[in-house]
Parts: structure tokens; C-alpha cells; sequence
């Protein structure tokens, strides 16, 4: 090892295999062939060798067989160092519906491969059972689904990435990018990752998917009383409320409303209430130039200071940060 990574010398090539599971997403295919593609090409320059460091595989369900549809260099077929499932192109795979790619997973798996998966791409990991106990991240907006669908997992959607030594898993529909690269920095080191990160104009691994979550409130429960109550939140983020008040605008018990609400929700009415006020916050670092303090003020944070430190916590930035990041220019 050098201090830059391992040490680029002459050597068989990386072998990775992309699976093009129905459904998955173009994007992700190319995307992660172009990425690995350029590694290949600063690790041939850094290394001063002609021979290629990166082998890319394409693999693909025919009939009963799973085949190698395409091959960045013909021949010297080997066993796969590295398996990626890229991203579903729509939605996530439902069960049993890839029973060929699933089996061929668990296999290179078992001959040693580090297995890595993107955001629905994740539902197809999950499927070969090589995900239980572990943990792992998708798409945040699948996130929920995976936890019911699989609840041995422990999920974190929170997390762009999250390298579990011989399993990798990314959340969003380009993380594409953060996976390609952290995998090209473990394998061929990181001054091969930051050039091939600096010629993608691609930030480097080490973003949280938590700073572009957006709360998305649960309204398909059907319990009318509890989203009159939502709906009333939505148009009063800035309202101080107790659940005594909730309770009564509901016309129900306290302990009633409290349990109705957890239960159509998945959360109490303080979280929720905060993850309203969080996101309203959001919209007006994006949307206005208003100060940091007078969007505490508007989103009902009497304390700005109480309000900077609650953001950060929720988001991963501070609101100046965010604003930096995300505002939207007139």
C-alpha cells in the first residue's frame, strides 16, 4: 500500500459485474460503466501502464441462464471482484420477481465478490436474504417500504452510503455516483477516485442523503378525524399545540387521539409537528431571503438558537449551510 491507496502496478484487471435486473434503471447501468471507465483510464495514467485496471461486465436473465451481454474487454473472463445492482428505473422489484438474479447474486457472493446495491436496486439485495440483520440505506422514499417488506434489516435512510465491508448499499437515484466512487477508493485508492470525481464534476463520497430528504406526511390511512388534524397542522406549522389541544380539536379522548395518531402516522404529534416546521423552514431558505432568525420566528421557533441547533440535527446542515446549498436563485 502506498499512502495514496493501494499500489498501482501491472496486474489482472478489477473484474465488475453490473446486473441488469427488469426494471433497472439506464442510468445507472451507463452511468456506472462510464465512472468505472474513466477509474480505469486515470488508473492506467497514474500507474504509466497500457494495461487496463477495470473490467466491466454487463449481466442479464436469458431465459433460464443468467449471461454476460457485454464486456468492456473481451475475454480473460474471471469471477467477479465486485457485483453492483444499479437503481429500479420506476420502482422497486416485488417479491420473487427476480428469482435468476437473485440466485446468481448469492452465488458470487459466496465466492467472495463485495455485493453492492443502489436505491430499488437495495429490494433485489434484500431478496437474496444477504441483507438480514444488516445494516443498509435506499431511496428515502422507499425507505418505509423496505422496512415493512424486510423488517429483519436495519434500515437508515439517513445515509447516502453505507459500506458494510462485503456489502454496500446507497439511497437515491443517482447515488449511483457516491457508490461508483467510494468502491473505485477502496479498490484502486483514492487519488484514482478524487481525479475521476474531479473529471465528473461529482462531489466525493461522504454526503448525507438527510440533506435532501423532504418529510412527505403519511394521508392514505384513513382515519378522517386524525388527517383533519394533519391537514389543520399543515396550514398551522407555526402554531404552539399540546396533544390536550389536538385532542379536543378531534373530539377525542387524549390517550385515544395519541394512539389513533401514532398508529396513522408512525410518530407523535411533536415529532410530526417538528418535521412540518423543518420542511416549511426548508422552503423558505430556498424560496426568500428572509433571515435565519425570522424564519425561526415564522415557522414558530421562539428561540433561534433552539431552532439552529434542531436543524442541524434533523437536516445535517446548519440553515446557513442549506441555504448556501440549495437556494433557488430569482
Amino acid at each position: 500500500m502506498t499512502k495514496n491507496g493501494p499500489q498501482l502496478t501491472s496486474r489482472k484487471p478489477l473484474e465488475v459485474a453490473i446486473v441488469c435486473y427488469p426494471g433497472s434503471q439506464a442510468t445507472s447501468i451507463y452511468g456506472l460503466t462510464d465512472l468505472f471507465t474513466y477509474a480505469d483510464s486515470y488508473a492506467r495514467e497514474q500507474a504509466s501502464s497500457p494495461n487496463p485496471f477495470v473490467r466491466i461486465t454487463h449481466w442479464k436473465p436469458q431465459g433460464d441462464a443468467f449471461e454476460c451481454v457485454f464486456a468492456s474487454h473481451p475475454g480473460d473472463e474471471r469471477p467477479p471482484a465486485v457485483v453492483i445492482l444499479p437503481g429500479a428505473q420506476l420502482a422497486p422489484i416485488e417479491r420473487g420477481d427476480v428469482p435468476e438474479c437473485v440466485a446468481w447474486i448469492r452465488r458470487k457472493h459466496s465466492e467472495g465478490a463485495v455485493v453492492a446495491a443502489v436505491c430499488g436496486g437495495v429490494f433485489v439485495l434484500a431478496e437474496s436474504g444477504l441483507l438480514a440483520g444488516r445494516r443498509t440505506t435506499t431511496h428515502w422514499l422507499f425507505a418505509d417500504s423496505l422496512r415493512r417488506r424486510y423488517p429483519e434489516l436495519k434500515v437508515d435512510a439517513d445515509r447516502l452510503v453505507i459500506d458494510d465491508n462485503d456489502i454496500v448499499t446507497a439511497g437515491g437515484v443517482l447515488a449511483w455516483t457516491d457508490l461508483g466512487l467510494s468502491l473505485v477508493e477502496r479498490f484502486l485508492g483514492p487519488a484514482v477516485m478524487a481525479a475521476t470525481a474531479r473529471f465528473m464534476l461529482a462531489d466525493p463520497p461522504g454526503r448525507e442523503q438527510r440533506f435532501y430528504n423532504r418529510f412527505v406526511p403519511p394521508l392514505d390511512h384513513g382515519d378522517k378525524p386524525i388527517l383533519a388534524i394533519q391537514h389543520w397542522l399543515q396550514a398551522n406549522v407555526q402554531a404552539a399545540v399540546s396533544v390536550a389541544e389536538l385532542a379536543g380539536q378531534a373530539a377525542l379522548g387524549e390517550r385515544t387521539f395519541l394512539r389513533r395518531f401514532v398508529k396513522a402516522t408512525r410518530m407523535k404529534p411533536s415529532e410530526y409537528h417538528q418535521k412540518l416546521r423543518i420542511t416549511r423552514s426548508q422552503e423558505l431558505l430556498e424560496l426568500t431571503r428572509n433571515t435565519v432568525d425570522q424564519i425561526a420566528i415564522a415557522t414558530g421557533y421562539e428561540d433561534p438558537g433552539g431552532f439552529r441547533r434542531t436543524f442541524k440535527r434533523v437536516v445535517g446542515l446548519s440553515p446557513s449551510e442549506y441555504r448556501r446549498r440549495f437556494q433557488r436563485q430569482a
